[in-house]
């Protein structure tokens, strides 16, 4: 009997240490299944990778603004008053630039009889018409050299026919107006801001930044 006890109690033994040793060196069921599943994702993963092509991009290549070698800048700035609207033009890889604009000619007593009559007028550049911190709207037009010279040979001739300024009628927006009409642009009323003036040009030209004239 007591031999009997003993067999049984080695067999109970020996059998915990072997479940002992199972634990130590066997990975449980569900620690096995998981790095399965982590595998078999990686394997996934690598495969798809490697095997489906790759999604092309859908981002159009940005063709570069047409630009010529010559140019017509309509421009707004600051003033005491309503502000003044007047172009630069000239040659895209120089730094010189000709300023053409109608002003009155004088002081401000000038200015004040021009919202009455008709005064006498400039139409080169004026004080603050070349430094950019006035600056408040612009839009350039970019021309080829032949178009060029008939837009410059016409500013010109705008220049020498306009002596006299008038708050109302004979005024900056009205000059710069007929210089892009003659370019063959759509231009907006010209009784308006300068500022305003500029920007409604850019707008319903869409922004174009290139000009062809019609032939002669």
């Amino acid at each position: 009997m007591t031999n009997k006890s003993d067999r049984s109690g080695s067999c109970i033994l020996a059998g915990f240490a072997l479940a002992a040793m199972l634990a130590c060196t066997t990975p449980s069921a569900s620690a096995h299944e998981a790095n399965k599943r982590v595998a078999d994702a990686n394997a996934l993963a690598t495969t798809d990778s490697t095997s489906r092509p790759q999604p092309q991009s859908t981002r159009r290549p940005v063709a570069r603004a047409e630009k010529g070698p010559y140019y017509v800048d309509f421009r707004a700035r600051t003033a005491a008053s309503w502000g003044h609207a007047f172009v630069w033009y000239g040659k895209t890889n120089e730094r010189a630039v000709e300023v053409a604009g109608l002003t009155p000619a004088g002081d401000t007593w000038a200015y004040v009889l021009g919202h009455l009559t008709w005064v006498p007028a400039e139409t080169g550049a004026s004080y603050g018409d070349l430094d950019p911190d006035y600056l408040t709207a612009n839009y350039r037009v970019y021309l080829n050299e032949a178009d060029a010279k008939r837009v410059f040979a016409y500013i010109k001739k705008l220049q020498a026919s306009s002596p006299v300024w008038n708050a109302e009628t004979t005024n900056c927006t009205g000059f710069i107006g007929d210089i892009a009409e003659f370019m063959g642009l759509e231009v907006p009323y010209r009784w308006q801001r300068p500022e305003n003036f500029v920007n409604s040009l850019k707008e319903m030209n869409g922004g174009r930044q290139m000009v062809r004239l019609s032939a002669e």
